[in-house]
């Protein structure tokens, strides 16, 4: 099944990751792979584990079990000189871009932070970030400014900027619309578009924004209580969501236009706690199709076509 999965291209991929806190597994047995120059869209609820995915991926959150594959080198191993390796290769954009910025550096400092640490600051590299600064649309007056002399939007570009000042080839991006207004959400969307044109860049979108996701992606994975529970491309799994969650958290995304709106799904019961999920499928205590086989046995990822997985027993 995961071989299917995988393109053959695949720039990244993930083996059975299992990331745990104290008693807490917060992603389990997860297997994914992400194809060179890909958009791959990562979907779910607060808490069921996509923020500990993507810092499982860039090396800030450590991997209990299983193991990442960056251009087929193993990066969970976590000593010094793989964490060195793994930053010049995929970067983070999180979620509160003005928090992830030390208050205390300019924007200057912040900039030439990664690249005195990598002994890569010279006065090419650094005229090469100024010019990134000024395409990505922003002053150089700001390289004097402190982080909250910023905007969000301001922010988030200039955190963008860090990320791509160590030149990496896959850019993992937590919420990258969040907290901006819709004019802004649609300037960043068309720069992240336009950079991955530019520089070949591999992106992981994590986002509630289903109108972000479907717009910028190429495939989709939908997530819930720390499990890929679908994963296809974007338009299929839109169109024609094969999983009840997935149909359900459709059907909720707002939509303008009258005809597209979907019948509302309304899910019985309660989000179960991460703490201790459902045995058999974690879904079946909200899902309006289960059956006895659902409360004992987990189902397995299993295509529907050649590029569209779905884990139920009883799918739509």
């Amino acid at each position: 099944m995961l071989a299917a999965m995988m393109n053959q291209s695949g720039i990244l991929q993930m083996e059975s990751v299992v990331v745990r806190y104290g008693r807490l597994t917060a992603v389990d047995r997860l297997s994914l792979a992400v194809g060179e120059g890909e958009t791959l869209g990562l979907v779910g609820e607060s808490g069921c584990g996509k923020t500990s995915l993507a810092k499982a991926l860039v090396g800030l959150t450590p991997i209990s079990q299983g193991r990442v594959l960056l251009e087929g080198t193993d990066t969970s191993q976590g000593d010094a000189t793989k964490r060195g390796w793994l930053s010049q290769r995929i970067q983070l954009l999180f979620q509160d871009p003005v928090a992830s910025l030390s208050p205390r550096l300019s924007v200057r400092r912040l900039l030439q932070e990664p690249l005195r640490i990598r002994h890569a600051l010279t006065p090419q590299t650094w005229q090469e970030i100024r010019k990134l600064v000024v395409d990505l649309g922003l002053s150089e007056n700001l390289l004097e400014r402190y982080p909250h002399q910023l905007s969000g939007g301001q922010a988030r570009r200039v955190s963008l900027v860090r990320a791509l000042a160590m030149r990496p080839r896959i850019i993992v991006a937590d919420e990258p619309t969040a907290g901006l207004d819709l004019s802004v959400q649609g300037e960043l969307l068309n720069l992240l578009a336009q950079l991955q044109r530019q520089l070949g860049l591999t992106y992981v979108v994590v986002s509630h924004n289903l109108n972000v996701i479907g717009r910028i992606t190429d495939r989709v994975a939908v997530m819930y209580l720390g499990q890929i529970v679908e994963v296809g491309a974007t338009r299929r799994i839109f169109d024609l969501p094969a999983h009840h969650y997935t149909a359900a958290l459709l059907a909720a995304n707002p939509v303008l236009d009258p005809a597209r709106r979907r019948k509302r799904l309304v899910l019985k019961g309660e989000l179960p706690s991460p703490h201790n999920p459902p045995s058999g499928c974690r879904f079946h205590t909200r899902c309006p199709a289960a059956q006895e086989r659902c409360r004992i046995e987990a189902p397995a990822l299993r295509p529907t076509t050649a590029e569209h997985h779905v884990a139920c027993h009883f799918p739509l």
